[in-house]
């Protein structure tokens, strides 16, 4: 099985390197690494269109190479799908993330966008993340971090995943706790509690500097969630999908006369 691992902490990010060499001892994988040159958190989906994107062979010292690539996480899966390895991905993993990406996190995460582009491609994707030894709850990089069980759990998943109840078109989004996992379990996502504020920092020359995004975000504490599992100390595994339709209000909106806003608004309102 053709495996590409990325990620958006860079190519050289401790998290990447250990999953890397986790991965190469999984029998049936050929692995290929393709990765940001930079730190790229945050980026989610974003593709880099304005400009060519300059590519360079790493030697990681153990007698295999990878690609680094001056763009995004989901430009490194494009370029390997597009011929720059030796065949197309049949699996995109995409981590070990530094820090977690949980509930709605994974909106912004650079790490779930490359796994996700996975979903766009028709082949499954998996984005491990990694919880500090600060045992935080958020995004922040914390204080250090131990990456080797979410390593050995994700070659284990990788090993199994043929076996594995994966619909098609999705993606498994895996967190993992501080230390040693008291279990896995499968999870939904849970809702982020930001704490964003407009502070002006500084102001030089008529130019303003602000900061908005807060540094301590909280949670709704709800059953059956990634942000559960994890405070309980338990590998969390959430299943995502890429369609975002609403069906729920789907019919309703079918319903409703669109069509009338094509004639002029005087017009609508004389009716």
């Amino acid at each position: 099985m053709r495996v590409l691992l990325t990620n958006d902490d860079g190519i050289q990010a401790t998290g990447l390197n250990e999953l890397r060499r986790a991965l190469l001892e999984v029998p049936g994988v050929e692995l290929s690494v393709v990765a940001p040159n930079a730190n790229q958190s945050a980026t989610a989906r974003s593709i880099t269109t304005r400009r060519p994107l300059v590519v360079e062979e790493v030697d990681f010292g153990d007698g295999t190479t990878g690609f680094a690539a001056d763009g995004t996480p989901v430009d490194c899966v494009r370029l390997a799908a597009l011929g720059l390895v030796s065949g197309p991905p049949e699996l995109i993993v995409s981590g070990i993330n530094h820090g977690s990406n949980l509930g709605d996190d994974i909106t912004y995460s650079g790490t779930v966008a490359a796994a996700l582009e996975g979903v766009v491609l028709g082949v499954p994707g998996i984005a491990v993340s990694q919880q500090s030894m600060a045992r935080e709850m958020d995004f922040r990089l914390g204080e250090e971090f131990d990456f080797g069980g979410a390593a050995a759990f994700t070659a284990r998943l990788v090993e199994e995943i043929e076996s594995l109840p994966l619909p098609d078109g999705t993606l498994l989004n895996i967190n993992c706790p501080a230390g040693e996992a008291k279990g896995a379990r499968a999870t939904r996502l849970g809702r982020r509690i930001y704490r964003d504020r407009l502070e002006l920092r500084d102001e030089i020359d008529g130019r303003r500097v602000y900061r908005i995004y807060g540094d301590d975000p909280t949670y709704h504490r709800e059953p059956g969630t990634d942000f559960a599992a994890i405070a309980d100390g338990q590998i969390a595994v959430t299943p995502l999908h890429f369609d975002l339709t609403a069906e729920h209000g789907l019919d309703e909106l079918r319903a409703y006369d669109l069509a009338r806003l094509l004639a002029p608004a005087a017009e609508g309102l004389a009716e």
